[in-house]
Parts: C-alpha cells; structure tokens; sequence
C-alpha cells in the first residue's frame, strides 16, 4: 500500500524572482526558498512549489484557485493589485459575461482568470 505523509502541487514558472514579487510582493502569501524554487503558502495553509524550468511553457488551464466570499469583491481586490483578468471566448456552454466571469445564473457566484508572471492561469472562485 502507498502511504505519503504528506502531498503539494507544483507548477513551472520560467523566472523564479519575478515569481517571489508576485506572489509575496503582489498578492502577499509566504514564500520561502527551497532546492532552487518557490515553497508558496496559499490561502488555507496548503503549500504549492514553483520551480525553475529553462523551457518552461504556461500552463494552459487553471493551476491554483483561490476561493473567495463575495467574487465581485474579490475580483476588485485583485484588479486594485494591477492584475487584469483573462477574457477567454464566451459560447454557449460557457458563456461569459463582459469581464469575462463565468456566473452561475442563479446565484451570481462563479469563476474569473488571471495570469502570474510566468503566463500561469489562476483563478478567483465564489460559491
């Protein structure tokens, strides 16, 4: 049977001191140095690491989501940090709406993007 003590995620990024100002300085979580990268710790207390790759290439879907109480709240925060959101395509099975925020009709809750330095999506999430 396997029996970890323990589990992260991790992600590439291609710059690891323009990574540090972003997610120490920008959006203000605990960064600490660890075999040449990034021990980040989010929201929640969870550890992610971000670790150098020469080569490396964006991620393409979402590799942290950040949950927060109120979306349109939080997204101000993070525009008020000079952050902008990615506007992906809207169609009709995800449609979005001009800030590009996928809602939940019903409730308003939902989801809306954003890069870090590297071109990695994150995501703001309410609901």
């Amino acid at each position: 049977m396997f029996q970890p003590t323990d589990s992260f995620s991790s992600f590439s990024v291609d710059d690891v001191e323009k990574a540090r100002a972003f997610y120490s300085g920008t959006l203000g979580f605990q960064v600490a140095d660890q075999m040449g990268g990034l021990l980040i710790t989010v929201p929640g207390g969870q550890v992610v690491y971000a670790y150098p790759k020469p080569n490396h290439e964006p991620a393409t879907f979402t590799v942290l989501n950040f949950r927060v109480a109120d979306l349109d709240a939080g997204i101000a925060q993070i525009e008020g940090l000079g952050i902008s959101l990615e506007k992906y395509p809207s169609t009709p099975d995800m449609p979005l709406d001009e800030k590009g925020v996928l809602r939940d009709p019903e409730t308003g809750n939902g989801i809306a993007w954003f890069k870090d330095p590297a071109g990695n999506v994150l995501a703001i999430m309410a609901g």
